[in-house]
């Protein structure tokens, strides 16, 4: 029997493709406990992430609002602490909350390490970095407490984290709580460009699997690209899915796996470099496109959701899945109405984006369609929005699922774009921002097609990212 209250326990990895999961035709075998999730609980088939950056997607997580709205456009800024937040909410309502990870949502507060509470979005146990890739490797891994001392866990980064975890679980579970634990993996280690699995892992791995994109769009110009790091990627998401498989197996032992809402997802994917110079912050789905499975009370036997869905809307759904109100004013909006087969009029066909950092730049995406646009007189490190934008791609997604096809300036497509240039706008302005100036593209005819849109010689090239 499950209590009124259900328990949440939120597993977010960083920079994971939607693709590198079984459920979603990878050969390789990386995910068997996220695919048993999916297809025992609610699969949402496409999860999309708000804004493919840290922190920015983090903000959206933790409020259900666009990042403009947070305060948190960019890597760097803090979140407002004045938002209504899962944690705040539902600490309100009894819960007991923590937080265990990569927070990256404190900014210049806290530099790396240490967050202070009021920075902490309600959650009252902490065990957390800031940035956690700066101060951790992957043997290395330092966190702080409550009271902002450092916290050496021994063992692979993940697996320290999943014990913090299974602690938490079995120090809380006599009363409703949410748990939220943010793992860097398979993020790469920034210092050293790489993705270090344990040992063994990237071997197991290597040559395993080549997603279309990457194939076609070649290693990348920097750093090898995704070639040479695939194995260890791909070995660091197969000993999470194991981590995962232990918290499932402490939730079981505890007696509340019942009881308990899991949800997992990603903040955002990767593109290794071969669409820009960084591993994301473009519109494609390698970018934007994250795995969510969710199981538990309102979830199990949920089937497959196939109406895109943003990341932004996991936090109303875990609201109403516990049996809360949403706060009035969000941006996200509860999928619990599709699960099962179930429908949601009211919901658009499209989900929205916003890019900064490399771009100022929006997107939104239909089950069959993708359309961006960027803001050519932008900065993208200062400008969290633009009065004028420019259409830069248009994919066909039924024909065309890896985008490297690009249809913006056709013709034959105008009609579409068109269509899509409205609902654009919508969006925008439903997120709060101010309606712009949306130009065409500029006419092209179909031997100029090309994947990207044509980046050299903007103002921002050669701007310094923040945190990766």
């Amino acid at each position: 029997m499950s209590r009124r209250h259900p328990n949440v326990l939120v597993v977010l990895t960083d920079q994971q493709r939607w693709d590198t999961t079984g459920v979603h035709g990878n050969p390789a075998g990386a995910t068997p406990v996220f695919d048993r999730m999916a297809r025992t609980g609610t699969h949402i088939e496409r999860a999309i992430t708000p804004q493919p950056v840290c922190a920015p997607a983090r903000s959206s997580l933790q409020t259900g609002m666009y990042p403009t709205s947070t305060g948190v456009f960019r890597n760097g800024l803090a979140l407002d602490p004045a938002l209504p937040t899962l944690a705040g909410l539902l600490d309100d309502a009894g819960y007991a909350t923590g937080y265990i990870g990569k927070w990256h949502l404190a900014a210049e507060v806290s530099g790396h390490g240490p967050v202070p509470p009021a920075h902490r979005a309600g959650y009252r146990s902490w065990l957390a970095s800031e940035v956690l890739e700066f101060t951790s490797d992957a043997h290395h891994t330092v966190v702080y407490d409550g009271g902002g001392e450092p916290v050496r866990l021994p063992g692979y980064r993940s697996d320290a984290l999943v014990d913090a975890a299974i602690r938490f679980l079995a120090d809380h579970h006599d009363r409703p709580f949410l748990l939220f634990l943010s793992l860097l993996e398979p993020h790469h280690q920034n210092a050293t460009d790489d993705y270090p699995a344990p040992e063994g892992y990237a071997e197991r791995f290597a040559g395993r699997w080549l997603p279309p994109d990457l194939a076609a769009l070649g290693p990348g110009a920097l750093h090898g690209g995704p070639h040479r790091h695939l194995g260890g990627y791909l070995g660091q998401i197969a000993r999470v899915d194991e981590g995962v498989g232990r918290l499932h197996d402490a939730l079981r032992s505890l007696d509340i796996a019942r009881d308990t809402v899991v949800a997992w997802t990603a903040d955002h994917g990767s593109h290794f470099r071969t669409r820009n110079a960084e591993y994301k912050r473009s519109a494609h789905d390698a970018s934007v496109r994250v795995p969510l499975a969710l199981t538990g009370p309102g979830f199990d036997g949920g089937g497959m959701v196939r109406h895109p869905v943003s990341t932004l809307d996991l936090m109303p759904t875990l609201l109403d899945a516990c049996g809360l109100s949403v706060p009035h004013g969000l941006h996200g909006r509860s999928f619990l109405p599709l699960v099962g087969g179930g429908t949601d009029p009211g919901r658009p066909e499209e989900v929205f984006v916003q890019i900064s950092e490399s771009q100022v730049g929006r997107a939104v995406r239909t089950s069959r369609w993708k359309y961006a646009v960027t803001a050519p007189d932008a900065h993208p490190w200062h400008d969290s929005s633009a009065a004028r934008y420019v259409e830069t791609e248009l994919y066909d997604l039924d024909a065309d699922p890896y985008e490297l096809d690009n249809l913006a300036g056709l013709s034959s497509h105008r009609e579409v774009a068109d269509a899509l240039r409205k609902a654009l706008l919508r969006w925008m302005t439903r997120a709060g921002e101010a309606e712009p100036v949306v130009e065409d593209a500029e006419p092209r005819t179909r031997r100029g097609r090309r994947a990207d849109p044509e980046v050299t010689g903007l103002p921002w090239e050669g701007v310094r990212f923040g945190h990766q």
